[in-house]
């Protein structure tokens, strides 16, 4: 059978030399490597041999099956040359044609804005700092003063966990927000402290073209000794400009969020009408892009700050609303159907 196993070697590879198509090629490989070759039906003709010949013959055969794998790999590197430099000589095979192009992704409209975001509040010394998605209620609630009894808590659509604490008192939750981050850093550091907080969040709402079940969010925070509503207005003044333009126009009103105090409402003037006031604005002349406050002092009394030393500001807005109002896109839903010829814009 050794003998048998090395004149096929033999005759196998004196035929492999002389092969220069594919199609002769391919029939080699069936001829010597297929279910019906001659190496095969002495694989699967082992087991009828006595064990001492079985050893030495199965050995022998797998080694041959390897060596002509590998030889028929190296020939068929050849074929390819040999069919390039014949379609080359007989012109069927134009060398200074430009190859096919390459394509390239890109990152998601989501992600680009993100970014630019990031890099804004970062050259201006905050740090960027992601926290859970999954969150207990007494980081997304109780410690952002919004008890459970807190009529507060209906400007959130909670989308709750099933799973609760050893207690069964805290239960867990998508989280509504990234504010939930000013509670875990601040419980793991000492002012001075400058950080945004980019990440999804989610609401159990119904979807239309201004609202989505899950969206991103940045959430900006410092706290320090001797921080005014001053260092907010400077901050977010500047981050308007560098993201919408240097020309824009800012506007701070008072507003309600549980965890500030006082709290406002900024807005840029309208990137259509210029402040005139048309459809977009609403006829006010503004669109309002964040809101903010000053961090209330129970806030700051939860994670041990003494608020008579300390003081800081807070910010939060929607990642995808600074994305349609810069880019003038009116439905929220185009994020995240995944359509190219809407991505493919950015």
């Amino acid at each position: 059978m050794i003998s048998k196993l090395e004149e096929l070697r033999r005759q196998a590879l004196s035929e492999l030399d002389s092969v220069e198509n594919p199609e002769s090629l391919e029939n080699w490989r069936i001829r010597y490597l297929g279910r019906k070759s001659e190496l095969t039906q002495i694989l699967r003709g082992l087991a009828s041999l006595p064990i001492e010949e079985r050893r030495k013959t199965g050995a022998a055969a797998n080694e041959l099956r390897v060596f002509l794998e590998t030889s028929l790999a190296a020939r068929e590197e050849a074929v390819r040359e040999i069919e390039i430099a014949r379609s080359i000589k007989e012109g069927r095979l134009d060398v200074t044609l430009p190859g096919r192009p390459v394509s390239i992704a890109r990152l998601h409209p989501t992600t680009q804005m993100l970014r630019q975001i990031s890099d804004i509040f970062t050259s201006m010394g905050f740090e960027v700092v992601e926290g859970p998605e999954v969150e207990w209620e007494y980081y997304n609630f109780e410690a952002l003063n919004i008890p459970q009894d807190h009529p507060a808590r209906d400007m959130w659509a909670t989308l709750w966990m099933d799973y609760t604490d050893s207690d069964g008192r805290h239960p867990m939750l998508l989280r509504t927000h990234t504010s939930p981050m000013q509670i875990r850093v601040m419980e793991s550091r000492q002012p001075p402290v400058r950080v945004i907080v980019p990440g999804k969040v989610y609401r159990y709402e119904a979807t239309d073209a201004t609202h989505e079940s899950m969206f991103y969010q940045i959430e900006g925070f410092a706290v320090d000794t001797n921080i005014t509503l001053a260092d907010l207005k400077g901050t977010l003044f500047e981050f308007a400009r560098r993201l919408f333009g240097k020309e824009r126009k800012m506007r701070f009103r008072c507003d309600y969020f549980p965890f500030v105090e006082p709290g406002v409402e900024m807005a840029v003037d309208c990137f259509q009408c210029s402040g005139a006031g048309c459809q977009l604005c609403s006829e006010t002349g503004w669109i309002e892009i964040l809101g903010a406050g000053m961090v209330h002092p129970e806030v700051l009394s939860r994670v041990g700050y003494d608020p008579d030393v300390y003081t800081g500001f807070a910010f939060g807005l929607g990642l995808e609303r600074m994305l349609m109002l810069k880019y003038g896109i009116e439905d929220i839903r185009l994020f995240y159907s995944n359509d190219l010829r809407f991505l493919k814009q950015f």
